[in-house]
């Protein structure tokens, strides 16, 4: 049989008892004859923990630094998970991101992989061992650790899964699947057995927490299957890859869920001149700061000036506002703001071909009576800004009226 990697997620090895029952589940798949690799996640909170701890001892803590202590939490627990399985009688063998051959290149804090070296891993795989590998981490040309920013486990996952030919990647988390809402807010949601890569990545983007988006594209650039299902019981989960049923074609089901993001924040440039290069003026900044937009709406120009707002998370509100000030001074304008908002989006393939979605998401928006700050639209998504106060309230709203409940999936 072939390889496959396995993710198991904070929550999944959050205490002792957690780490046994993923030494169980990782011992049975074993004897059933997988060749393994298996990447875990720091225990619980301990990256918050860690972070807390930082900020008690240092003001500024460089993150160089950071890295360095972030990258233990991941350490204690491959090496916990290879005890639990020695525990078992199975041979097993932890790995830091630097010993498993991951080569990281960018900035502390939010490295890229650029290289995997096999070479130890698959010698390990030949003993029968099962390998144990540090998520989040890898090292740069200088042999300093680098992480890979907040959900990175499930990127180094998919990245093992790439470079080892995996025949494919079990991402373990403590839901069952991926949804058509988030059955915390819509209990009527369904499991989608089968989804797009092109969608889950809109969705992960969209805020769905199921699956970092750069793990789910690096999947899809591979072409690496990723299954996610739940640390805690057999079921089957959901299955990402290119559907290739043919049953239904054109007839099939073009929406796959709806989802939201609270960490929303709307930052608007009024009456600023307008002319070549006005947006780089506005945006290069930012890029520089290293702060990520997300929707961007601007109004056509009138008596040579305009208005252009976009929206960013709220830890870089206050930093977005700041930079844009200066811009939008300089081109005659002003610069106002708006933190306490969210995103709603309604997401699927297809959606381009068939009209009438973006105008039954605003008429179910408009009947609630929830104000529409900003659109967004794509082949793929049709997003709103709302206030955060109303976001899951349309959730449940577009949830009812687009059926979702009530459909196979």
């Amino acid at each position: 049989m072939g390889i496959v990697v396995q993710k198991y997620g904070g929550s999944s090895v959050a205490t002792a008892e957690h780490i046994k029952a993923v030494a169980e589940r990782v011992e049975k798949a074993h004897e059933g004859g997988l060749d393994l690799v298996v990447v875990v996640s720091a225990m619980g909170k301990t990256t918050d923990r860690l972070l807390a701890l930082a900020g008690e001892v240092a003001k500024d803590p460089s993150p160089r630094e950071i890295d360095q202590l972030l990258s233990t939490g991941e350490r204690q627990s491959v090496a916990l998970l290879a005890m639990a399985l020695h525990d078992r009688g199975v041979e097993a063998t932890s790995l830091s991101g630097p010993q498993a051959g991951m080569r990281i290149t960018g900035r502390h804090g939010s490295g890229v992989i650029s290289e995997i070296q096999t070479e130890r891993m698959r010698q390990l795989l030949r003993e029968g061992h099962v390998v144990i590998v540090a998520g989040f981490q890898g090292m740069n040309a200088l042999g300093d650790v680098i992480t890979l920013g907040r959900g990175g486990s499930d990127t180094t996952a998919v990245a093992l899964a790439a470079s080892l030919h995996a025949d494919r990647c079990e991402i373990y988390t403590d839901v069952d699947g991926i949804y058509t809402a988030d059955p915390r807010i819509v209990p009527a949601a369904r499991r989608i057995p089968m989804i797009s890569p092109a969608e889950i990545a809109e969705m992960a983007w969209r805020g769905a927490k199921v699956m970092h988006p750069r793990a789910v594209e690096l999947g899809a650039l591979y072409s690496v299957e990723i299954h996610v299902r739940s640390s805690f019981d057999e079921g089957p989960g959901t299955v990402i890859r290119e559907g290739k049923d043919l049953e239904h074609l054109e007839t099939r089901e073009t929406l796959a869920g709806i989802v939201h993001d609270l960490d929303v924040s709307r930052v608007a440039l009024t009456g600023i001149k307008t002319g070549p290069g006005t947006l780089s003026r506005v945006f290069a900044p930012l890029a520089q700061a290293g702060i990520s937009v997300d929707v961007i709406v601007e109004s056509a120009p009138k008596e040579g000036a305009a208005d252009v707002a976009f929206t960013v998370r709220r830890a870089d509100f206050a930093e977005a506002r700041r930079l844009t000030g200066k811009v939008a001074s300089s081109l005659g304008g002003q610069v106002e703001g708006e933190e306490n908002l969210g995103k709603i989006s309604v997401v699927g393939t297809g959606m381009l071909n068939r009209p009438g979605y973006a105008a039954r998401m605003f008429d179910a928006l408009g009947r609630a009576g929830i104000p529409i700050r900003m659109v967004s639209t794509s082949e793929i998504q049709v997003t709103c800004v709302i206030p955060a106060e109303r976001v899951e309230e349309a959730v449940r709203r577009l949830h009812e009226d687009f059926e979702l409940e009530e459909r196979d999936v």
